[in-house]
């Protein structure tokens, strides 16, 4: 049997000003991708430029994190938005990071939506599809992570972009996919040993429990663990530890290819 791998993300770079979210510098060490916010939901360009290069330092792949123009919100309140609007966003945020990262000497290998357009793009393939073109026109190198089996993984891959299979060691899934909506008290799983089973189940292929009770096939090429929740070092420290204990190696998204 060939070796399982899997590549660890985390959402990062999320202060703004003189407000600290997170803990990007403790958590990098444990984690293969970074999800660097790009000044709409979150982060600034002093954020942005700090975030890049803790990435490069520890090695880790970097990946613009745009999401909806909502400061307040934290970019999780939904916004009517067609796709135009969402190429356009999608565009600029890409390009407001990318210019932080040539003029480091790194190099930018992913695009993930965040919150509210995150889960906007999963089921709208409108949507989906604005996102995905923002990022083939850009650089049709870069991969492109979506909730997995999702409409933003299929126009990733109408469009021949890579595309990643993104899985939630932290978050509650309902019975078609979906993420449950943060607004339920379940959403978020605050128990470190609970996530670290339900990421290593998905890992292997055995699906997740959802919050119906049903077991829901999960494709899992990468695993998100979120930078603003409580406890997240735990979380990362700990999900480190579960995969290597099982067998799992870590590796970044795509390296494989």
């Amino acid at each position: 049997m060939a070796a399982i791998t899997v590549d660890v993300n985390c959402d990062l770079g999320e202060s703004f000003g003189a407000y600290r979210m997170g803990m990007d510098a403790e958590i990098m060490p444990y984690i293969t991708s970074a999800n660097i916010a790009c000044g709409f939901h979150a982060g600034d360009p002093a954020v942005m430029r700090a975030t890049v290069r803790l990435a490069m330092r520890h090695g880790v792949g970097i990946g613009a994190h745009p999401g909806l123009q909502d400061l307040a919100g934290f970019g999780r309140r939904a916004m009517r938005i067609d796709a135009k609007e969402a190429y356009e966003l999608t565009l600029y945020q890409i390009g407001a990071l990318g210019a932080f990262v040539k003029s480091e000497g790194g190099a930018m290998r992913h695009v993930k939506p965040h919150g509210a357009l995150y889960n906007m793009a999963a089921a709208d393939a409108a949507i989906a599809e604005g996102i995905a073109e923002a990022v083939y026109r850009i650089d049709p190198e870069l991969m492109l992570f979506g909730l997995a089996g999702s409409e933003l993984i299929r126009a990733a891959e109408r469009l021949g972009l890579r595309a990643a299979n993104e899985a939630f060691a932290d978050r509650r899934y309902e019975a078609d996919g979906s993420l449950t909506p943060r607004h339920l008290a379940v959403a978020v799983i605050h128990d470190a040993g609970e996530a670290c089973a339900q990421a290593v189940g998905m890992a292997r292929g055995g699906g997740v429990v959802t919050r119906q009770g049903t077991v829901l096939a999960v494709q899992a090429d990468t695993i998100c663990i979120h930078g603003d929740t409580p406890g997240a070092l735990e979380y990362a420290t700990a999900l480190r530890a579960a995969l290597e204990s099982a067998g799992i190696g870590i590796a970044l998204a795509g390296s494989d290819e």
